[in-house]
């Protein structure tokens, strides 16, 4: 196996607009880079989804984070998780707060580990990676197989319906379960914002993995469709607007449905 080069730097910092940044690990396979979204408000901000936790987030998003933050889970699969550790104040759905507290999977970043018959799966599903997850090292010496999700405290178990406010803005709790069971989205009526997690993406969408359920994926599909948003920000890949959104729904239910 050829040696890794060294990252430059870890994360890739973009801001999309006055309040909304995001931060990206590069150096991840498409299939495990999460996108992580810093919201700013008046009187705390959001960091929602922590990406990997293979380097620091608090310190490569330390120029971001003048105030109290919240570390916001969308779910708790490992890629979104990562550096929760880190933050004193977290949020989660009350079906998955457990898993944040104490992760059952650890994640890994060697292909070794996952076994052939699980990359071939991704493949199917639209992820194909040569090698193990990451295309570099974060710094010199790097233990690749030293790598395991951490667990983080949790201080905030919400469920469908709840607000969280930033002072200025809102964000409405919205239970979307299919990809996983306690997946959340957060929704500003005010502005047609959907932060959507891993609900849905502009990419190839899991649905066969483990706590993913098909059916319960078709009603969120069909509940986001109703949904009138301007801009959705998402859990992986681009974001994208209402033309895209229903593009998207449709092209699910015309397969699953």
């Amino acid at each position: 196996m050829p040696l890794l080069p060294i990252a430059d730097r870890w994360f890739e910092i973009t801001r999309i607009s006055d309040d909304i940044t995001l931060l990206l690990e590069p150096h991840v396979v498409p299939l495990m880079r999460c996108n992580i979204w810093h919201v700013r408000g008046r009187d705390r901000d959001l960091l929602i989804d922590t990406g990997m936790g293979i380097v620091s987030l608090r310190e490569a998003a330390r120029h971001l984070l003048d105030k109290k933050v919240t570390a916001v889970a969308t779910h708790t699969h490992t890629d979104h998780i990562g550096n929760h550790h880190e933050f004193e104040h977290t949020l989660v759905h009350e079906l998955e707060a457990e898993e944040l507290r104490r992760p059952s999977d650890r994640g890994t970043l060697l292909a070794s580990v996952m076994g052939a018959d699980a990359i071939l799966s991704l493949a199917k599903a639209g992820y194909p990676f040569d090698g193990d997850l990451v295309t570099a090292l974060p710094y010199a010496g790097y233990d690749l197989a030293s790598f395991a999700t951490k667990d983080a405290a949790v201080t905030e178990i919400v469920t469908e319906g709840d607000v969280v406010d930033l002072g200025d803005r809102h964000f409405e709790v919205l239970h979307l379960p299919g990809h996983s069971p306690g997946s959340i989205g957060l929704w500003e009526a005010a502005t047609g914002t959907l932060f959507s997690g891993d609900a849905i993406y502009d990419g190839p969408l899991l649905d066969e993995i483990d706590g993913a359920h098909i059916p319960t994926y078709i009603r969120t599909m069909k509940r986001l469709r109703e949904l009138p948003v301007e801009i959705v920000h998402a859990g992986h890949d681009p974001s994208f607007g209402r033309e895209r959104l229903i593009q998207l729904v449709n092209a699910y239910l015309a397969k699953r449905a």
